[in-house]
């Protein structure tokens, strides 16, 4: 692993990164997963901002391979590790990590995080909701309207001069259409407030049943099944968990409109994805657009690369700067509250504080 320290970083250092091997000593040492982020700092989402850290005395590299589950080798030393994707913490990584004490996802997915087993090893786990939210809701948002606008279609006949095919192309409503957000939370709630100047109806599905913004957003939280077959548009904000893996099967798909439209901002693997290449090939469903897949990438012979009805994303529509900054900080902020002693925004495993192995790092 490439790493910084405040005696390391020099003008011909970039980012304040040491090409050295091995974490050099510090009093509190970052890992940056290697699956987003280049040996200098750098990332495919953009600046970070780990000059923060390095100004705020800690060291910090970027791991040297991506490997997953990580190396237990590569964490030796390692006090908190900025998790770029969807890389596996389980009992076995952090139990034999005795150093570790945060793990600060960029970004709000958590599934490959084993909460319970952070909990039981004193590591903290935190993620960056707030920051994601408008990203994400205007990700949803980009691909309703060209879904709706027929947008890709409309593209590939200007580029081959086919205007005479373009009166096959007209655009579905918007105005009184029924968005349905199955996972309706702070991203549901953000889309809910973007949908409505357009006049959208928006009605919502979560586990509880209830959220705080619902009432005020005039958002009704129905049963799923309802939410189905009632929306004009069903676009996926859920968590990805064992109790929604799936969620959207092919009974979910046959309860939707022909003339509906899913939108998976999501997790890929909300989806059964053999079910919805059927519904969409069959004409069952009116179309879809994705921005999460299962797999990802998708095999260069899948035949939703091929399919008119659907828009396609890889994995990056709310890659913007604001999103990288927002992101970024958040996640930084989780780990300069770590090293000062502090506890984080965002925790998700809250109940780490009251474990004597949390305790015991603190020592």
């Amino acid at each position: 692993m490439s790493a910084s320290t405040p005696e390391l970083t020099t003008a011909d250092s970039r980012a304040g990164v040491d090409s050295r091997p091995g974490i050099a000593p510090s009093p509190f040492t970052v890992a940056v997963t290697a699956d987003a982020a280049r040996p200098d700092g750098s990332s495919i989402h953009g600046d970070l901002g780990l000059q923060r850290l390095t100004a705020n005395g800690l060291s910090w590299g970027v791991l040297p391979s991506y490997t997953d589950p990580i190396p237990l080798a590569d964490l030796a030393g390692v006090h908190a590790v900025l998790s770029l994707g969807h890389i596996a913490f389980d009992a076995r990584t952090v139990d034999h990590a005795p150093d570790l004490r945060l793990i600060a996802r960029f970004g709000a997915g958590y599934e490959t995080i084993d909460l319970d087993a952070c909990t039981r090893a004193g590591v903290v786990v935190t993620n960056t909701p707030d920051a994601i939210r408008r990203p994400l809701a205007l990700a949803g948002l980009t691909l309703l309207l060209a879904l709706s606008h027929k947008l890709l279609a409309k593209d590939r006949l200007t580029r081959t001069s086919d205007w005479a095919r373009r009166e096959h192309y007209r655009g579905a409503p918007l105005v009184g259409q029924t968005v349905g957000i199955v996972g309706f939370g702070s991203v549901g709630a953000e889309l809910a407030r973007l949908l409505a100047p357009i006049g959208m109806k928006v009605v919502g599905n979560n586990r509880s049943g209830r959220h705080a913004e619902a009432a005020e957003l005039g958002v009704e939280l129905l049963e799923l099944n309802e939410l189905l077959e009632c929306s004009d548009y069903v676009v996926l904000c859920a968590a990805l968990t064992p109790a929604t893996e799936k969620l959207i099967d092919a009974g979910a798909l046959a309860r939707m409109k022909s003339t509906a439209y899913l939108i998976n901002i999501g997790r890929g693997k909300l989806v059964d994805t053999d079910a919805l290449r059927d519904a969409l090939r069959d004409g069952r469903i009116a179309g879809a657009g994705l921005d999460v897949f299962e797999p990802e990438p998708l095999l260069p012979e899948d035949e939703l690369l091929s399919l008119e009805n659907v828009v396609l994303s890889p994995h990056s529509l709310c890659w913007t700067e604001d999103f990288t900054r927002d992101v970024a900080d958040s996640a930084i902020a989780s780990i300069l509250a770590v090293a000062a002693g502090e506890r984080p925004a965002n925790v998700l495993n809250p109940q780490v504080f009251a474990t004597e192995a949390f305790a015991a790092k603190q020592a």
